[in-house]
C-alpha cells in the first residue's frame, strides 16, 4: 500500500522548486581570488555564469541555480559553488602554465596597434545642405 498524502506532497514540492518557473533577479558579485578576477552572474532564467580572468585568460563555466529561495550571495558564501570555481581557477593555471608543442622556439610578433588618427590619404568628408 502506498501513502497518497506523500505522493501529492511530492508532487506539490516538485512543481513549486521547479526553477525554470521562476524569474531571478540578475545580481552580478565580483571577488579577486589566487591574483585573478572572479564575476559570478546570476541570470534571470535561474542560470549562474561563472568568469575566471588571470593574466589576460579568461574561462567561463555555467551552473544551475542550487537554492531558488536562498539570497545568491548566501549561496555563494556557503560555497554551493566552490566546485566549480575550483575548477574554473585549475582550468585558467592549467592554460597560464602549460607550453606550446608548436610555438615552442618562436617569439610571436607584436601586432602594430590601430591607431586612432586618421590615415594620410583619407580626405575629410564635407556635406552641403
Amino acid at each position: 500500500m502506498f501513502d497518497i498524502k506523500s505522493l501529492l506532497k511530492r508532487g506539490v514540492e516538485k512543481e513549486l522548486l521547479d526553477v525554470d518557473d521562476y524569474i531571478f533577479m540578475p545580481e552580478r558579485v565580483e571577488l579577486e581570488i589566487d591574483n585573478g578576477n572572479l564575476i559570478c552572474i546570476l541570470n534571470s532564467d535561474g542560470r549562474v555564469d561563472i568568469f575566471y580572468t588571470k593574466h589576460n585568460v579568461t574561462d567561463v563555466r555555467s551552473a544551475a541555480r542550487k537554492h531558488p529561495y536562498t539570497a545568491f550571495e548566501m549561496e555563494l558564501s556557503h560555497g554551493l559553488y566552490d566546485d566549480v570555481i575550483e575548477e574554473l581557477v585549475e582550468d585558467v593555471n592549467k592554460v597560464i602554465h602549460g607550453k606550446s608543442r608548436y610555438f615552442r622556439d618562436m617569439v610571436l610578433p607584436a601586432t602594430a596597434p590601430l591607431s586612432l588618427t586618421p590615415p594620410l590619404y583619407s580626405t575629410p568628408t564635407t556635406n552641403t545642405f
